[in-house]
């Protein structure tokens, strides 16, 4: 496991993981499984590709898992008085 790449759900954040995390933990994964912490001129397209790939499958992931036992308290919502 990569040590630089953290936990990117609540309870493990107070907040929603930003896009720059997200898309850092992907270029971690990819830096490990491929060996290169930076790419050749001539892999540069397909290493940038797998980050990108790998970013947007990690968003997909934390927006569907559903953390049981740790929901945000739901704000009431205010009415406008009229």
């Amino acid at each position: 496991m990569c040590r630089s790449i953290k936990t990117l759900r609540p309870p493990a954040l107070p907040e929603e993981a930003t896009e720059d995390e997200i898309r850092a933990a992907a270029l971690q994964f990819v830096r490990k499984v491929s060996g290169f912490r930076a790419p050749a001129a001539h892999n540069r397209e397909v290493f940038d590709h797998a980050v990108e790939v790998i970013t947007q499958a990690t968003a997909e992931l934390l927006s569907d898992l559903e953390v049981r036992g740790s929901a945000p308290a739901k704000t009431p919502v205010k009415q406008a008085a009229g």
